[in-house]
């Protein structure tokens, strides 16, 4: 009898913890959601509707060159490093450099000996 019970207690503990880690793993969506709900309040400031609906469709197309513009204008922003509004030409002026900086560091080298 007392190995129903041990049965019992370990799947009880089992129960216990994949419910924290779901607990967790709610609380960090939930905190990404916050996240991204305030980088995006704040990209609306930043740009003109020109502006960020053009980095909407970068971020459709390439995702990781839109996260990284995003975060560069917010901290450029923070800095004081930034015009506000940023129009469409000036933000098609840093996609261009940026697009230029992901391809040097994407481009396979080959060197031969």
């Amino acid at each position: 009898m007392s190995s129903y019970y041990d049965y019992d207690a370990e799947l009880e503990a089992l129960k216990r913890r994949r419910m924290l880690e779901l607990q967790k793993m709610l609380e960090e969506q939930q905190r990404r959601q916050r996240e991204e709900m305030q980088k995006q309040s704040i990209l609306r400031v930043l740009l003109t509707p020109e502006a960020r609906q053009r980095l909407t469709n970068v971020r459709l197309a390439h995702p990781e060159i839109a996260a990284y513009v995003e975060n560069l204008l917010i901290a450029y922003a923070q800095a004081g490093r930034l015009r506000i509004p940023v129009d469409d030409d000036t933000l098609k002026q840093i996609l261009v450099k940026v697009r230029a900086m992901f391809k040097r560091k994407s481009g396979i080298r080959i060197r031969r000996l």
